[in-house]
């Protein structure tokens, strides 16, 4: 591999090919059934062997170590601003505020902004979004600076979120290629976000435990800045995917509706957005529901962290223990699953039940192993950031809906109702999805465009209109 600092040849960048049972940047490594040519015995492992090789490529290890980074930074900032505000203002309102400007802006930075993923070279676009986080975190140490100004910074920092995540996810591919490591890149991805969430938590408490806020806060601008390091020293040059110029509005709004245009996209899309709109219903629910139990703030926590653990279990098992074909064929029965314990809250479980009943929907997020491999498959190479871009920011705002809603409900009527009621209606969607996305699979597969687990990328540009 050449110097990180150098630039890529245009095209794909294969991942190293000494590393693993196969050289996942051919495109053609994989059977129109989703097998490669010949079928994985049900008890091998290459799981295992795959986590070793994804860190074995020089340039995921710089990838892995800004992207822990940035994520520490991000879930310390929501920790510290939420309680910044709070003291400046004394709204419970306010502070809880701060955490859904987390979530809503996604819209915005997803649908406006998608086309910067493809348009200008991946490492560029990283770099700059950390920049951008770095000053946002910033400006919100800056003295006297009014409450408006702070909420406004976060919305920033969440605008801008969606364009590096989908840009970093389309990197990986060009890192790790199309096969079984670009799935088990984006595991590694998942499951950092997942511990981002627990570990920011408890070192955001500690922190604020020992500083003021604007210290944390001038900590999280930090973090980002040394993501931004780490990306613009450990990554290669690539040129953009899409040379065309003109209105970026325009270019991002264009791409969004042709990627929904779609079928086949669009079902993946919905079967990526709408598992975790529902698994949110009894998350967003656990403080009120903690009162109901009187457990106090300690099983509060508890609870909180339940469903993170869950994941950050659940994620590198599957993947270490079970093959390509094996994960996929997990796909549709996990992401049922992970909508169905919910419904234990019907019985108004004890706290040691409902740890159970919230670590056991964790476990659910194993589903995206196939959903991964089926999504970068089925996008044109020219859209594949823009692709990601409106993956994750859907995904993020339908779920600060889910929560809004469920929040909505519970006004109306008592736990033991709504949190399994979005049970309930999430396996009744989730099915419908699962049934569409098989539709979609089976014409593909006529079509020989791609399989059930995998397959080649559409060459070609999608329909402006669905045909």
């Amino acid at each position: 591999m050449s110097s990180p600092s150098g630039p890529a040849q245009p095209g794909r960048i294969p991942a190293r090919p000494d590393v693993g049972a196969t050289a996942p940047g051919d495109r053609g490594d994989t059977a129109p059934d989703g097998g490669s040519g010949e079928k994985e015995p049900d008890g091998a492992r290459p799981g295992a062997a795959g986590y070793r090789a994804v860190f074995a490529v020089p340039e995921f290890r710089y990838v892995f170590a800004a992207h822990l980074l940035s994520s520490l930074g991000v879930v310390v900032c929501e920790i510290a601003l939420s309680f910044l505000v709070f003291r400046l203002t004394a709204s419970p309102l306010l502070s809880a505020l701060t955490f859904a400007l987390g979530l809503l802006p996604y819209v915005v930075g997803g649908t406006l902004l998608s086309a910067v993923a493809d348009r200008y070279p991946a490492r560029r676009v990283l770099v700059v979004c950390d920049l951008l986080c770095a000053l946002a975190a910033a400006g919100m140490v800056l003295p006297g600076t009014p409450v408006a100004v702070l909420l406004a910074l976060r919305c920033v920092i969440a605008a801008i979120a969606p364009v590096f995540a989908g840009t970093r996810a389309a990197t990986l591919g060009e890192i790790l290629g199309e096969g079984d490591l670009f799935v088990l890149g984006r595991s590694v991805i998942r499951i950092v976000n997942q511990s981002a969430q627990l570990a920011g938590f408890a070192a955001g408490g500690l922190l604020l435990a020992v500083a003021t806020p604007a210290t944390v806060l001038a900590i999280t601008a930090g973090t980002f800045l040394g993501s931004a390091l780490l990306l613009r020293l450990g990554t290669l040059v690539r040129p953009a995917r899409d040379a065309a110029r003109g209105a970026l509005l325009g270019a991002s709004l264009t791409g969004t509706r042709r990627l929904l245009a779609d079928r086949r996209i669009r079902a993946l899309l919905l079967l990526t957005w709408l598992p975790p709109t529902f698994v949110v219903v009894p998350e967003s629910l656990l403080i009120p529901f903690s009162d109901l139990l009187g457990v106090g703030p300690a099983g509060l926590g508890l609870l909180l962290c339940s469903m993170p653990i869950g994941a950050v279990v659940a994620e590198p098992l599957v993947g270490s223990f079970l093959g390509p074909h094996a994960r996929a064929r997990l796909t549709y029965p996990m992401a049922v699953f992970a909508v169905l314990p919910s419904l234990g809250f019907a019985a108004q479980p004890s706290l040691g039940w409902a740890v159970l009943l919230l670590v056991l929907t964790g476990t659910g997020i194993s589903y995206n192993f196939g959903v991964d491999r089926w999504f970068v498959a089925a996008v044109p190479e020219e859209l594949l950031g823009q692709a990601m871009t409106v993956m994750q920011a859907g995904r993020m705002t339908i779920m600060g809906l889910g929560m809004a809603l469920a929040g909505v409900a519970a006004e109306f009527a008592p736990l033991r109702v709504v949190m399994p009621a979005g049970g309930i209606v999430g396996a009744v969607c989730v099915l419908a999805v699962i049934a569409e996305v098989r539709r979609t699979a089976g014409e593909a597969g006529e079509a020989g465009e791609i399989g059930e687990a995998g397959g080649k990328r559409r060459p070609g540009p999608l329909p402006a209109t669905e045909t």
